[in-house]
This record gives structure tokens, sequence and C-alpha cells, in this order.
């Protein structure tokens, strides 16, 4: 089961999309589910590359993502697969690097797709 802190909702990701105010969005699906489609504002990073990627220094982040690096007191880094698990994974690992606000949108891409009509 999963704890609050660690996850965020459909809604919860919507407004911080809409405000766009610190919002880290990471897409952690491969790229040919990317290609199917995306969430307006997400980075793609494959879960297998979470740990290493997140690890880049603040240059080669921003050169490779075209943002900046998100610090580790990030207020708003979040994962999000398909159906939600790689999320989880990706969640933790991030936290494990000291990443302590990552959360994971459990409904992932599936539930955006379907209330965003994608």
């Amino acid at each position: 089961m999963a704890n609050s802190d660690k996850v965020i909702s459909y809604s919860d990701l919507k407004a911080l999309i809409d405000k766009g105010d610190g919002l880290v969005l990471v897409d952690v699906r491969n790229k040919s589910e990317v290609d199917k489609g995306r969430i307006p504002g997400s980075i793609n990073i494959p879960v297998d590359n979470v740990e290493s990627e997140l690890s880049l220094d603040p240059d080669a982040f921003k050169e490779k993502y075209g943002v900046p690096k998100p610090p580790l007191d990030c207020p708003h880094l979040v994962f999000h697969c398909q159906l939600g698990r790689r999320g989880e994974a990706a969640t933790n690992k991030a936290k494990s690097l000291g990443f302590q606000n990552a959360r994971n949108y459990a409904g992932a891409y599936k539930e955006w797709s379907e209330k965003e009509g994608q």
C-alpha cells in the first residue's frame, strides 16, 4: 500500500500543471509508449535510467532534457508511467537519492488519457 505522501492525484497534478509553478513531471515509460501520447510538460526518463539521470550534474541534465535539473528539495517532483508500478519504482529511487518530495502519479497515463479524452 502506497503511503499518501508518495502519491499525487489527477486533480492535484492537473492543478500543478495549470499553475506551472515548480513542477518537474517525469514520464518513466519507454519511448515507444511516450510516442503514443504524453502529459504536456513532462520529460521522458525511462525507469531504468532514473538513478543515473538524476545523478547527472545540472549542466548535463539541462543540456539533455532542456529543463533545469530538479534540486533535492524540489517541491513538486512527480513521476508517472502507464499504469502506476514503474512510477512508484521511480519515486522510490528518487527518494533514495535524497529527493524527499518525490511523488508518484498513481493514476498514471492511463487515467490521464481517459480524463483528458486523448
